[in-house]
């Protein structure tokens, strides 16, 4: 692939990233007014034309790393650690 090539997919995928960014922003602040409306009280299930969403409540469990350390040591926690090696790309603007 030759440099112009590539410098032409950057542009292209930093471009996309920031349309990606604020489509994400409108959603999550779409979804936090149905959750602050439903949470209050209001309806569980709202339908558009085209798509329904559903008020969801739920508990999550979530393992307490600094916790364990502090009663079990590193060494305990190290044991049973896995590591993996993670390729990624960093866009940034210029």
């Amino acid at each position: 692939m030759n440099n112009d090539l590539n410098i032409n997919n950057v542009d292209t995928l930093g471009a996309l990233l920031a349309q990606i960014a604020d489509l994400t922003k409108q959603a999550d602040a779409i979804k936090d007014s149905i959750k602050d409306n439903a949470s209050k009280g209001g309806a569980k299930v709202v339908e558009g034309a085209l798509f329904k969403a559903t008020y969801i409540e739920s508990n999550r469990s979530v393992f307490d790393k600094d916790a364990f350390i502090k009663v079990h040591g590193a060494e305990a926690y190290a044991r049973f650690t896995k590591v993996s090696a993670v390729f990624s790309v960093k866009v940034t603007s210029k």
